[in-house]
């Protein structure tokens, strides 16, 4: 049986591909367990498997003068063949090849397939932590047979699965078979019969956080930071830069040369625009250009109701709202503040109060809150303004 054991040890590390000693502990603790489940007892038991393959058994036995449990003693004149000094009622070691023997090998077998599955799962699990909240690039494989709405996708020549949930996914996004595209995994599991999987999201604001890693240096080193990232998956989203060195254009850093590396995320992203917005530790200048391309004329801070008030030229009232209120709805999420957009007051006549149009938009995700006194409908689809200068508060990529 040993050489048996030694071939099939040998097999299974070449076929696994696991670490030798990860194997041998893993058949180790199976064949122990295996003794147990048979024989009962076995807590005084050591196995351990060598590098040769050979199996070493040991196992813990109290010296006695008439031995009558041959499992958990030993007689003194025995005991004093392995150490002189042995005396009565000592506990010692002893070397119990005989005990490998009374391991059924079916037994073992099932046992030891069952310890290797574990010890595969954990080895890949700890081997995939480092993709857990990283870009990684998978290959579509199939539908997911649990649920038909998700994707099963390679990410790692078929030792890992990423899943991709109907939530994680990008409404309008069509996805097929063999199609290779970069994922988001915020999620590693194990065991339920599938191995280690990994959920994985292309809705994830992050995608976008590491995506402009990759493309931007300055932003990999560290030199221009992100801040603030708000994004309604594959329409729009709004990124909020700084540069840590005076001398650092932010926005252009992220622009690049001729819209390179702008260009090159949208395209990952599918054409999802992206506002590259200027950050301010002065949350009233940050908010104004939050809502770029539009240019406030005054933005009010409240901090009884952590709303910001800001006041928008008449003709960018509904391009500072954006269509369906997408605009200020965004411009909440990245800053952190409820802003309500409005008019310029009008000149009210004799002893009338001033009014004005004002939309609300919340920090809250997916919301947009009901328009408070509008006098009339805004139309949501005006041209944008041409901007003064190609990096002034923000770069608008809308491809």
């Amino acid at each position: 049986m040993k050489t048996e054991f030694q071939a099939a040890i040998a097999q299974l590390i070449h076929e696994k591909g696991l670490p030798q000693d990860v194997v041998m502990e893993a058949v180790a603790n199976a064949l122990l367990s295996a003794f147990r489940k048979t024989n009962g007892g076995g807590e005084n038991v050591r196995i351990e498997v060598v590098e040769s393959g050979d199996v070493r058994v040991w196992a813990t036995k109290r010296v006695v003068t008439q031995v009558t449990n041959p499992t958990e003693e030993i007689s003194l004149g025995e005991a004093q063949l392995i150490d002189p000094h042995a005396a009565l009622g000592q506990h010692m070691e002893v070397d119990s090849p005989q005990i490998f023997n009374r391991i059924p090998a079916q037994t073992a077998k099932q046992v030891i397939l069952q310890r290797i599955r574990e010890a595969e799962q954990d080895h890949l699990f700890e081997s995939n932590k480092a993709m857990l909240e990283e870009l990684v690039f998978g290959t579509v494989v199939r539908r997911d047979e649990r649920d038909r709405d998700a994707w099963v996708l390679d990410l790692d020549r078929g030792k890992i699965e990423g899943v991709l949930p109907p939530t994680e996914q990008v409404r309008g996004e069509r996805l097929h078979e063999k199609q290779g595209l970069r994922i988001y995994v915020y999620d590693l599991r194990r065991g339920g019969g599938r191995g280690v999987q990994a959920l994985v999201s292309r809705t994830h604001r992050n995608i976008v956080k590491r995506l402009f890693e990759l493309e931007v240096p300055e932003i990999y080193d560290g030199t221009v930071e992100i801040k603030a990232i708000a994004r309604e998956p594959g329409s729009r989203s709004k990124v909020a830069v700084w540069a840590r060195q005076d001398n650092v254009d932010p926005i252009g850093a992220c622009v690049g040369v001729r819209g390179t590396r702008i260009n090159n995320i949208v395209g990952e992203l599918r054409g999802e625009k992206i506002d590259i917005i200027l950050w301010s530790p002065d949350q009233a200048e940050f908010v104004a250009n939050a809502l770029s391309p539009v240019k406030p004329l005054h933005v009010e801070l409240r901090e009884s109701d952590h709303t910001a008030l800001v006041t928008v030229p008449e003709r960018q009232l509904s391009l500072a709202i954006g269509k369906e209120g997408q605009n200020a709805r965004l411009a909440a999420r990245l800053t952190g503040w409820r802003v309500d957009v409005v008019r310029p007051p009008e000149k009210p006549a004799e002893g009338e109060p001033a009014a004005t149009d004002t939309l609300t938009a919340s920090p809250s995700a997916g919301s947009t809150e009901t328009p408070v006194d509008r006098v009339d409908e805004v139309s949501a689809d005006a041209a944008p303004l041409t901007p003064s200068s190609d990096h002034e508060q923000a770069a608008v990529h809308d491809r």
